[in-house]
């Protein structure tokens, strides 16, 4: 018979059986039912062919098969455990990989310093690009993605729901046509943000000025741009309005480098946002964990600004 065919649990059932000579003590370690333990056993004991306990009115007498086992087994399970505790410290010990957009990343960035104050056994890697990753093969720990939250087999949890609101360069609020209230749009360059394909419900000029109640704005002219950073580059040289996150634009409305010119904001749709996404296998590993409740909080301080 192969040695490879018989059931840990019910190896690990007879072991602590013959350790503490009871199948109730041995219960109340392994967490579960005398009688599941006892059941363990004797399947082990069919499997086998031999007898491994006399049961006795007193209690279990361990056999001479089992007597011999017995020692050997406890060192196996061991090493097992300790085999699989090493597995575990080894992954624990390497970098923890973080993919993420790279507009999100720049945002990021700054931030880390504190992340690593909390945690300095956590040595972080930022691996920033707009492709999309393969966790197992580029050894992705944890991604931080704008999309719908449809990323089948994974952990998705979504962070907080982001708003978009118009910025501009502080000079705008002056000169010859200053942004006072929103139909001053009609005299400023609108910049926009093409996203990945036109089936993404992100928040554009249309949508607000139809919240603004604004008609006499041609909502489809001026400047476009693929990524976000580069419109809002653009707002910063003056160059006219973008919309832009309270994520994504939070620095630079704290620098004063881009201001609001209204308040009025839309939010972006239930089906689209900002998701922490990794593989389910992955959820309670310390480290993960760890980033997980980091970046929740951090993006939460920065939409409650909104």
């Amino acid at each position: 018979m192969k040695t490879g065919l018989l059931p840990l649990n019910a190896l690990r059932a007879f072991e602590a059986a013959a350790r503490h000579k009871s199948f109730v003590k041995a219960a109340e370690e392994l967490n579960v039912t005398p009688a599941a333990v006892s059941h363990q056993v004797k399947g082990l004991e069919d499997t086998l062919g031999v007898t491994l306990f006399q049961r006795l009115p007193r209690g279990l007498e361990i056999t001479k098969p089992g007597s011999v086992a017995r020692p050997l087994l406890t060192e196996g399970l061991a090493k097992l455990s300790e085999a699989v505790e090493r597995m575990r410290e080894t992954e624990e010990a390497g970098p923890m990989t973080v993919s993420t957009a790279v507009s999100f990343g720049v945002w990021l960035v700054p931030r880390l310093d504190e992340f690593r104050e909390l945690c300095p056994e956590i040595d972080l890697l930022l691996d920033v690009s707009d492709r999309v990753v393969d966790f197992d093969r580029d050894g992705v720990d944890a991604a931080i993605r704008f999309g719908n939250g449809n990323y089948p087999d994974m952990f998705v949890e979504a962070l907080p729901r982001e708003r978009e609101f118009p910025v501009c360069s502080p000079d705008l609020l002056t000169g010859p046509h200053p942004l006072r209230t929103p139909e001053d749009l009609v005299h400023h360059r609108l910049i926009h943000i093409d996203w990945w394909g036109e089936e993404e419900p992100w928040p554009t000029w249309k949508m607000w000025l139809g919240a603004a109640g604004i008609d006499s704005v041609d909502y489809k002219k001026g400047p476009r741009f693929k990524q976000s950073l580069t419109a809002l580059q653009a707002a910063k040289s003056g160059q006219g309005v973008a919309l832009a996150s309270a994520l994504l634009a939070s620095d630079d409305l704290k620098a004063g480098r881009l201001v609001r010119p209204f308040d009025l904001s839309v939010a972006a749709p239930d089906e689209f946002g900002l998701f922490f996404v990794c593989p389910k296998r992955s959820i309670d590993k310390p480290k993960v964990a760890a980033f997980r409740q980091w970046i929740k909080r951090v993006t939460e301080e920065a939409f409650a600004g909104d």
